[in-house]
């Protein structure tokens, strides 16, 4: 009798037993797939979630400085690349103004464009580290960081713009001289063209950031016009078909902003230009090249400040330009 209860126990301890391994089982599984669900999209890109909308808006980011704590103008490294990995896990690609003026999107079909400018050529954006009499880009700059990104995410091209200056102070001159921050002036040149041969896009941002509605016709154009110069002395016969406006404030003749000259009073020498598109500071996201209020002389910037660019990508979501299938 006592072996005959002691076997009945036993099985029933089996049944117990296994019960609750298949019923924990079952719960992993299930746990699993539902972490698989929330996943799927950013792994794909979200390209067999979104239909093709032509005529969507498109965001432009605008950076300062990166590296340091986050603040008003400052992007820290690690909300940068966090800033990366989302846009990429969300379906977006990126794209300079420039392709984005001429309505040449060469994405993956249910990806969406997205701009990256820069602005105030910081050596933060791009910084040089010196070993052995080399030359290395900076893992925590900028570029350094995209470059790692590109690398690990093929699909993430080298499209991004940047808004230049050549000769502002504390450092801020094609990304760092006089030693400022560990870079030299013989690199600047350097860095700029090695941005152009690399797939980004050079752009002009004043000589030293001048606040064009306080100046003069004369005055507007020269800045603007040494600052093309000055790109043009880094990478001969570049076309600079950009301009950011310093703070978003355009000269009191809007036009001087798009074209004009200056005639350097030394050489004689008189230097034109004439742009595509011209970077506001805010706004909402622009209108795509496609849509009927595209204005490409006046693109509204989103700056990344805290969390909101998590909130502009919910915002632009129901609006969002997405690339359809290649014709």
């Amino acid at each position: 009798m006592t072996r005959t209860c002691s076997s009945t126990h036993a099985r029933r301890s089996e049944h117990i037993v296994a019960a609750r391994v298949a019923d924990c089982s079952r719960r992993a599984l299930a746990t699993l797939l539902i972490a698989l669900g929330a996943a799927l999209p950013g792994l794909l890109g979200a390209q067999t979630t979104r239909a093709a909308r032509r005529d969507g808006t498109v965001p432009i980011l605008e950076y300062h400085q990166i590296g340091g704590e986050d603040a008003r103008w400052t992007r820290s490294t690690a909300s940068f690349r966090k800033d990366l990995e989302l846009l990429y896990a969300r379906g977006y690609r990126p794209v300079t103004v420039g392709e984005l003026v001429d309505g040449v999107l060469d994405l993956p079909a249910g990806m969406s464009p997205i701009v990256f400018t820069f602005d105030d050529a910081s050596p933060g954006q791009f910084r040089y580290l010196e070993k052995n009499g080399q030359l290395e880009i900076d893992p925590e700059s900028a570029v350094g960081i995209w470059l790692a990104f590109s690398k690990a995410h093929p699909d993430w091209r080298n499209k991004a713009t940047f808004c230049m200056l050549p000769a502002a102070t504390a450092g801020h001159a094609f990304f760092g001289d006089k030693g400022i921050d560990g870079q030299k002036t013989a690199w600047r040149f350097q860095k700029v063209k090695f941005l152009a041969e690399h797939g980004f896009e050079l752009c002009n941002h004043t000589l030293w950031h001048a606040q064009l509605n306080k100046y003069d016709d004369r005055m507007v154009q020269e800045q603007i016009a040494r600052g093309v110069m000055a790109i043009d002395s880094a990478v001969s016969g570049y076309r600079v078909r950009t301009f950011a406006l310093p703070l978003g404030l355009w000269p009191k003749n809007r036009a001087l902003a798009v074209a004009g000259s200056w005639t350097d009073p030394r050489t004689g020498k008189t230097v034109k230009y004439g742009f595509d598109a011209v970077l506001e500071v805010s706004g909402r996201p622009t209108p795509g090249p496609f849509s009927p209020g595209f204005n490409k002389r006046s693109l509204n910037r989103q700056q990344v400040l805290g969390d909101a660019l998590v909130r502009l990508l919910d915002r632009n979501e129901a609006t969002r330009l997405v690339v359809g299938p290649a014709k």
